[in-house]
């Protein structure tokens, strides 16, 4: 697997760096009000109280933990947005270091998203469109083969839709924006309520949660104060996906900055994903996509030197219960034999790092070539 040049590398950085920035200028430029910050639960966040004629309203900033929130909000007149600047490096990361962007409609669809303001309220990227970022985020060229999608996969944890206390606009209507043949489809179960919008090409827009409640719940749309109106479907195993995401670019026009998985977190999620599809009887086309993400994730992380990321993911996935054990064993069995091996090699170096005992995987990972 071919790494980027340095030189790309850090462009990238600097097209991350500039696209939240003008995100940030974008969010709050002209508005008229303060950053205050508001205790939740024990912690601190950023708030922006703005001045309207119907009085003062309340927008979501972000975690005041967060060191880079802090200096946006410290540095706030200073930041300028430079979309000539961004475009350029998109440009030249599409043309010369060879970085796939998204097709057309998932890039207008998640910056139609991001402009809404879904990811300052801690949406989530999730599925193919999120393995798409990860060329430029790991600075390696992935497959290009695992890449392509035909649809928009987006999480947000239920606990922090609900108090937050914000939202972003109609979601029908930010969709319409892109595409007015977008509509709303009706949960198969809860029909008065929506978790997905269809275009007429059959491009779909699908928002999840994580289930960590009843099994009943799976059957369910769970409303969703932040996400404009819309309601989400609840899935198992999907917050260990989606805890600590990381910063990305989306390489659409002038960059659409993200949130997204940990890179370790997708690929050992990706195996239990498999697994549940083989369980339910999905087709195995979509079962191999995951493990092909899976496996070309394991294959970066090893190559850049990031095993013991990915053994501390393994290792909770893990500990999490006897329903996560058999997912991943099953996972495993799916990953071509070099794969496994390099997971099992790094399981055991990252494990001895941490001051764990790799023993208790060794029937997972098979005998040492």
């Amino acid at each position: 697997m071919k790494e980027l040049d340095l030189v790309y590398r850090t462009m990238y950085a600097e097209l991350l760096q500039r696209s939240l920035d003008g995100a940030f200028h974008a969010d709050f430029d002209g508005a008229k009000g303060n950053f205050v910050t508001v205790p939740v639960k024990g912690r601190d966040f950023w708030y922006f109280d703005e001045k309207t004629d119907a009085g003062t309203k309340r927008r979501y900033v972000g975690p005041a933990s967060d060191p880079e929130i802090q200096r946006r909000v410290t540095e706030f007149k200073a930041i300028k947005d430079d979309i000539r600047a961004r475009s350029k490096l998109v440009s030249t990361l599409v043309r010369e270091a060879r970085l796939l962007p998204p097709e057309r409609v998932t890039g207008d669809v998640v910056a139609a998203l991001a402009q809404a303001g879904l990811f300052r309220l801690r949406g989530v990227l999730v599925g193919t469109a999120a393995y798409q970022v990860y060329s430029g985020y790991l600075g390696v060229r992935l497959p290009s083969a695992a890449m392509q999608t035909g649809d928009t996969d987006l999480a947000q944890s239920h606990a922090l839709s609900s108090s937050v206390g914000d939202t972003i606009p109609d979601m029908l209507g930010v969709l319409k924006a892109v595409d007015p043949t977008f509509r709303a489809v009706p949960h198969r179960q809860d029909t008065a309520r929506t978790t997905k919008y269809r275009n007429s090409s059959r491009y779909e827009v699908e928002f999840l949660t994580p289930n960590t409640g009843s099994a009943d719940n799976d059957d369910r749309a769970s409303p969703m104060p932040a996400l404009g109106g819309t309601s989400a479907q609840p899935l198992r195993f999907l917050d260990y996906l989606i805890l600590e995401p990381v910063h990305a670019v989306l390489l659409h026009k002038t960059g659409i900055p993200v949130l997204v998985p940990a890179p370790e977190r997708f690929a050992v999620h990706k195996l239990i994903v498999a697994a549940r599809r083989q369980a339910a009887g999905i087709s195995a086309g979509k079962r191999d996509k995951d493990i092909a993400q899976a496996g070309s994730l394991i294959e970066a992380l090893e190559q850049l030197r990031l095993g013991s990321a990915l053994a501390a993911a393994f290792s909770e996935a893990w500990q999490r219960g006897p329903g996560w054990r058999d997912a991943l064993r099953l996972g495993l069995g799916y990953l071509p034999d070099a794969s496994r091996h390099r997971l099992g090699v790094m399981l055991e170096r990252g494990l001895a790092d941490m001051g764990e005992d790799s023993a208790a995987y060794a029937e997972l990972l098979g005998p040492r070539p």
